[in-house]
């Protein structure tokens, strides 16, 4: 039986080359595989970058679903190794960044709600745990909001050294204390009650105001508005 040549995109006629594409008609022009082949660069023994790419995005159930896969998932499809995977990862996460962007200037955080809109993309829908420290100058702008600690499926483990370094490198005037509850209620936990006052009398000798510690799930949960804080 006659075996159907295979091509690798080099021998594909330049303007079916993806990157050739892009250049031509723009990134809205090439399809998802596409996209993610270009960021592999190169494919598998078995398949090129464009085809292993339709590959991992068939296994997830679509590009909605990368955002649930983690490197090891990834690392099952045959083809790719911790390299893609990571940079499969990368993109996912740069794109969820990207997304909260809303303007070039700072964003201000006036009441929870704002916190809730600056990362709810980012850490509402997580398995984990993740604790992230919003630091703030003296006009409440956002100067950060670096990722602390990723805990286990009910508890970010937390210590006041790591939370307040960003903030003193930062020169931050004051900082919002947020974590996400995997489980979808938002209500602190008497954990969380605990932890918050140890952050805020860390907070105290350093100079630095803790202005609230919101809470992300199915809705939010300011501590301060709770009488907590």
């Amino acid at each position: 039986m006659e075996q159907r040549r295979r091509y690798t995109i080099k021998q594909l006629p330049p303007e079916l080359r993806p990157r050739e594409r892009l250049l031509e008609a723009g990134p809205a022009a090439l399809s998802d595989g596409e996209l993610l082949g270009l960021l592999f660069g190169i494919g598998s023994r078995e398949k090129t970058a464009v085809e292993l790419a339709g590959e991992v995005i068939s296994e997830a159930g679509g590009l909605h679903g990368l955002h649930d896969v983690d490197a090891h998932e990834l690392m099952r499809v045959n083809g790719i190794g911790a390299a893609k995977a990571c940079i499969i990862l990368a993109a996912v996460e740069l794109g969820r960044r990207i997304g909260q962007v809303r303007n070039p200037g700072r964003p201000v955080i006036s009441s929870p709600a704002d916190v809730d809109r600056l990362l709810r993309g980012r850490i509402a829908n997580l398995d984990r745990e993740n604790f992230v420290v919003v630091l703030l100058n003296t006009k409440n702008e956002v100067l950060g909001a670096p990722l602390i600690s990723v805990g286990t499926l009910s508890q970010a483990l937390v210590h006041p050294r790591e939370v307040f370094k960003p903030a003193i490198r930062a020169s931050a005037a004051s900082v919002v204390l947020a974590h996400n509850h995997p489980s979808g209620s938002a209500e602190a936990s008497r954990e969380d009650r605990e932890v918050t006052g140890r952050l805020v009398e860390a907070a105290g000798i350093l100079g630095i105001e803790v202005l609230d510690h919101v809470i992300v799930g199915d809705g939010f949960f300011s501590m301060k508005e709770h009488g907590m804080l």
